[in-house]
């Protein structure tokens, strides 16, 4: 059965992401499903896959990362309303039984994704 994971790379610190707070939604045609909150370990990983085996279904999903409170623990300099604050990554999950994974690459002021393996 497949699953899906992520993983959060600061690229401020060159590090892993650890401890940044995520919420994982699925998609309804007019709403939005929170299936799950989580923060990311010292790895910038998440200790066990966001979906896996029956949760892991064909359909649109929604990630959000708190960027803006994880910059603002560490002490990071931000702008006041924050350039980044929630990071929303909408992706699609075509194979259920196909392994997904969603990184992000992460500054104040810009992110980037990729669909990985």
């Amino acid at each position: 059965m497949g699953k899906l994971t992520t993983h959060v790379l600061d690229t401020v610190r060159g590090k892993p992401a650890a401890g940044i707070a995520f919420e994982l939604f699925r998609l309804h045609e007019d709403r939005r499903e929170l299936l799950m909150r989580g923060m990311t370990n010292a790895d910038g990983r998440c200790n066990s896959p966001l979906l896996a085996e029956a949760t892991m279904q064909v359909g649109m999903y929604e990630l959000d990362f708190r960027a803006g409170d994880y910059f603002a623990m560490l002490g990071v300099a931000q702008t006041e309303p924050r350039f980044l604050d929630v990071v929303t990554l909408r992706f699609g999950i075509a194979d259920a039984k196909g392994n997904l994974h969603v990184p992000l690459l992460l500054s104040p002021y810009s992110y980037s994704t990729y669909r990985g393996s």
